[in-house]
């Protein structure tokens, strides 16, 4: 079992920064693959980030590229949401998912689809005032 744990959202004005954290369980860490997804009101959740904690590259949705930046500290089994020059459009509650990968798929590219990933957070709310 992988439990995870957000924090950090909150209410910021445009161009601001936020950075959220999503805390997981000892268990497989070092095996994680971990995504954030966000749901914006009326839309369907969708997938911002995700990196593997093997390494590899990182993916990131078109929309947020070079303003969001996906990271991880080992020592704290976090992985975290960098924001930069934050938009309305990316008011949303924001989720951390996580996927145990097998050794076959260190290689491969981060998982993206919800249906990869078997273990989420409870979300954290990130609104953007203009």
């Amino acid at each position: 079992q992988v439990h995870l744990v957000e924090s950090g959202g909150g209410l910021v004005q445009a161009g601001d920064s936020l950075r959220l954290s999503c805390a997981a369980s000892e268990d497989f860490f070092s095996r994680l693959a971990v995504g954030w997804f966000r749901q914006a009101p009326g839309k369907e959740r969708e997938a911002v980030a995700a990196m593997k904690l093997v390494g590899g590259r990182p993916f990131y949705t078109d929309s947020v590229k070079g303003r969001f930046t996906i990271s991880r500290d080992n020592a704290k089994n976090t992985v975290y949401l960098q924001m930069n020059s934050l938009k309305p459009e990316d008011t949303a509650v924001y989720y951390c998912a996580a996927r145990v990968l097998i050794p076959r798929e260190y290689l491969s590219d981060p998982p993206r689809r919800e249906d990869e990933f078997g273990y989420w957070g409870q979300g954290t709310a990130v609104t953007v005032s203009s």
